[in-house]
């Protein structure tokens, strides 16, 4: 074998080993990524979750407002990414608790009663006006002691909440926007910045404050971070708050 060959192979070589340990390395940096997708979301592979889906509150009809239908497909998505199964059940057909499989809830309080349930048992500091008379306090947020107003189709609000009864149960999330492409944006949010989510909470409890912006012109995709308003969501609101907070 003269040089020429013996260069030839030894690039032959050298280039199946390099290409190699790139598929390696690519394989194993996706599977730590998947691991960690999987713990933040709780949903093993192959896992069952549960997505609850609200009613229209616009229409006397049991129907499903699109941009939460948008919602639905948003969280599929994610699910699907982490290789388990889903059941998708309307809000006033869950009879069961929460910790057993992860649970995705999407919309506010007044269109969906597991939203309801799961804020008056775990967030005690957040009240939500569910009037459906007319009104600048309609669908306003009570946090602590401030109160978020919306401005349809200018500037809502959503909550992104994260909550376990304990690291051994599977988490529940919750989606409770002021109007239903808020839902939307929550559930873009969270499918963009899942990985930011995890590396600062873990698979702790978070409550996020979003406001969506000009969403008449823009849709859910213009998002700001308003606050972490965890501390404050867990803590029952002081007796004077309660008094003049928005009806639950």
């Amino acid at each position: 074998m003269n040089d020429d060959v013996r260069n030839i192979v030894l690039g032959v070589i050298a280039a199946g080993i390099s290409a190699a340990l790139g598929w390696l390395a690519r394989t194993s940096l996706w599977q730590r990524r998947l691991r960690r997708r999987r713990e933040f979301f709780g949903l093993p592979e192959n896992s069952e979750c549960l997505l609850v889906v609200n009613r229209d509150p616009s229409t006397a009809e049991p129907a499903v407002h699109r941009f939460d239908v948008f919602s639905l497909l948003e969280l599929s998505a994610l699910i699907k990414d982490c290789g388990a199964n889903v059941e998708v059940v309307t809000q006033d057909s869950v009879r069961q608790g929460f910790g057993e499989r992860t649970e995705f809830c999407v919309g506010g309080p007044a269109s969906n009663r597991r939203m309801l349930a799961h804020m008056a048992a775990m967030l005690p500091g957040v009240q939500v006006n569910v009037d459906a008379e007319p009104g600048p306090d309609r669908g306003a947020f009570q946090i602590g002691g401030e109160r978020y107003r919306m401005e349809p189709g200018v500037t809502e609000y959503v909550l992104l909440v994260r909550l376990s009864a304990s690291r051994q149960t599977r988490p529940v999330f919750l989606f409770c926007g002021q109007r239903a492409i808020t839902n939307q944006a929550a559930t873009r949010y969270l499918a963009r910045h899942h990985e930011r989510l995890h590396r600062k909470y873990g698979t702790g409890p978070f409550v996020l404050l979003l406001k969506v912006l000009n969403s008449q012109a823009y849709g859910p995709d213009v998002v700001e971070l308003v606050a972490d308003m965890t501390r404050t969501a867990l803590r029952p609101l002081p007796r004077t708050d309660t008094a003049d907070a928005v009806a639950q």
